[in-house]
């Protein structure tokens, strides 16, 4: 599974203001309501009860909270860069900075799982998040996380 499969420029927001976790995950599952047409409140509520189980900050200012949702079809990404780093809970205890969300069907299985190690891969490179946080252009931003997916194709 490829980022550009689940991911549109249209899901990208850069420099987005908030100042807690919890509006973080608001203005996501905002964010896949009006990209996406999923329930804010359905997508809102499946990631509080994602993170009740254990945060999704993988640690050097990523997030990466995902979440099932009844009634979607397929898997959907959101990528936001904030304008200043929130705490997240994250492993190593530092705020992130980077936040990639996922929504997959309930039944989603191996397609959720593709996805999250996909977003998982892309975003433990250091350079492309220094390249992410160094551009506040949804554009740029969006190639920059395909970026790889056009160099396995060349």
């Amino acid at each position: 599974m490829e980022l550009s499969d689940i991911l549109g420029v249209d899901a990208i927001r850069a420099q987005l203001k908030v100042s807690s976790k919890k509006r973080l995950l608001q203005d996501l599952a905002e964010i896949a309501e009006s990209v996406y047409g999923i329930s804010s409140q359905r997508a809102y509520r499946a990631l509080m009860d994602r993170e009740s189980l254990g945060p999704t900050g993988v640690g050097r200012g990523v997030g990466i909270p995902h979440a099932r949702i009844p009634g979607i079809s397929e898997v959907n990404g959101v990528f936001v860069r904030l304008e200043k780093p929130v705490d997240f809970e994250s492993v190593d205890r530092q705020p992130v900075d980077l936040v990639f969300a996922l929504f997959a069907p309930e039944n989603a299985g191996a397609d959720h799982l593709k996805a999250l190690a996909r977003v998982s891969r892309t975003l433990r490179s250091e350079s492309t998040c220094a390249k992410l946080r160094s551009t506040n252009d949804v554009s740029a931003i969006f190639a920059i996380l395909t970026a790889s997916e056009a160099d396995r194709a060349a």
